[in-house]
């Protein structure tokens, strides 16, 4: 189980490492493909991860942004290039997992949302974590399009703080070294993204001055 969660956080963590390296390089922040890419296989694994944890939230916070990643891919046009196969199976798939859960929702609920593992107060709170953490893809959606392209604006990385701070809260009440872990690893690269941001930005208005 420690094995699938600590493998999806690799590729979630690996996704900001080479977001935050091109951009470096660009002195701008960038929205790369492999960002995105990195993502969905991320959120595959995390899916699965937080089954196996009965994590409610873990689901939850999965559940937002899994297509917002499938989104910006098409805004870049690489989705056109997966095979129309494995682009069926990846937009069908959280629609048949809503579809087992309305079929089991009594088994579903005493699992999840009636876990003696997870106090109500701290199911909310991990919920919040991840609601907050996911938002940051509902606003970077909203930002791109827009603008007509994918874009990871100032904002994205202001709102991955807040939410990653909550989440390794979360994680320290469960003792889940997968969540703690995945979430301190992006710490820095969300406060770098925040300065090169800026100062792209001052730099764009003194050209424009």
């Amino acid at each position: 189980m420690y094995a699938i969660g600590f493998l999806a956080q690799a590729f979630f963590s690996a996704r900001i490492l080479f977001q935050w390296i091109l951009s470096e390089r660009a002195k701008k922040v960038l929205s790369p493909s492999i960002f995105w890419i990195l993502s969905i296989l991320g959120s595959y694994l995390l899916v699965i991860y937080g089954w196996m944890r009965n994590d409610f939230s873990i689901l939850l916070g999965q559940f937002i942004s899994y297509y917002i990643y499938i989104w910006n891919l098409h805004e870049k046009g690489d989705w056109k290039r997966v095979h129309a196969v494995l682009r069926t199976i990846m937009l069908l798939t959280p629609v048949v997992a809503v579809i087992f859960v309305c079929n089991n929702a009594d088994e579903f609920i005493a699992s999840f949302l009636k876990n003696d593992k997870v106090p109500l107060w701290l199911l909310i709170f991990g919920s919040m974590g991840q609601v907050i953490f996911t938002l940051r893809f509902v606003y970077q959606m909203v930002y791109s399009a827009r603008r007509n392209e994918s874009i990871l604006p100032i904002g994205f990385w202001v709102i991955s703080l807040i939410g990653s701070f909550v989440i390794i809260a979360y994680g320290m009440f469960r003792l889940d070294p997968v969540l703690i872990l995945g979430q301190a690893v992006g710490f820095v690269a969300y406060f770098r993204n925040i300065i090169i941001a800026r100062k792209d930005y001052k730099y764009r208005l003194n050209e424009s001055e």
